[in-house]
């Protein structure tokens, strides 16, 4: 346990800071979750659109740590490929 006041101000830093880390994770997820059902229905109109929506939030995540920014940039690339192959 925390023996300093730092530390345990630290403490409770880390855990509000966890709890918007999993928040934006999560939203992040669910944005991938839609274009990946868009591609797998087949719908490209949709899976373009899902695709608008989830890029600003992928890549927000790599600018803020959450995701390694080479990984966000991989995840948004891979979805667009997959989005460009819909026909």
């Amino acid at each position: 346990m925390a023996n300093t006041k730092s530390a345990q101000k630290m403490v409770r830093k880390i855990a509000k800071r966890t709890e918007v880390n999993k928040a934006r994770r999560s939203r992040m997820r669910s944005f991938i979750r839609s274009v990946e059902e868009a591609i797998s229905a087949g719908n490209k109109s949709a899976a373009q659109e899902a695709l608008k929506n989830a890029e600003p939030a992928i890549m927000r995540n790599g600018q803020k740590g959450i995701l390694h920014k080479r990984a966000a940039s991989r995840k948004v690339s891979r979805l667009s490929k997959r989005v460009a192959k819909l026909g």
